[in-house]
């Protein structure tokens, strides 16, 4: 079966010392691609965690609510409970969307610059 990755390099590839680690560590270039990450995961996981305890707390404490009858045997707790594997997945959409838009190009520029490439 042919694939279309080229062969593995016959050279070994640079590796960088400690030294060049906390250097690209301590750098403006890295802590923008640190803030840059932070910035969108943070508060999404809040929300996330916000809306999750939600859905729990009104399970528990609102039942005549959560049991209400929308059509059918469906009722509000079951709607929101499919709004949770629904958020997950627009979640995971956004993130690949922001990482490959936004984390990506600097991420690859640093590990291009460390390997010798750039």
């Amino acid at each position: 079966m042919a694939t279309d990755a080229p062969p593995p390099s016959k050279s070994q590839p640079h590796l960088p010392t400690t030294e060049e680690f906390v250097e690209v560590q301590e750098s403006a270039e890295f802590g923008e691609l640190r803030r840059s990450h932070r910035s969108f995961a943070f508060p999404l996981t809040i929300g996330f965690i916000a809306w999750y305890l939600l859905y729990v707390l009104m399970s528990n404490y609102a039942g005549g609510f959560m049991g209400t009858k929308l059509f059918g045997n469906i009722n509000v707790a079951f709607v929101f409970g499919l709004a949770q594997f629904l958020t997950t997945f627009l979640i995971a959409w956004w993130y690949e969307r922001h990482s490959s838009a936004k984390l990506d190009p600097k991420a690859h520029a640093i590990k291009s610059r460390m390997e010798g490439g750039e």
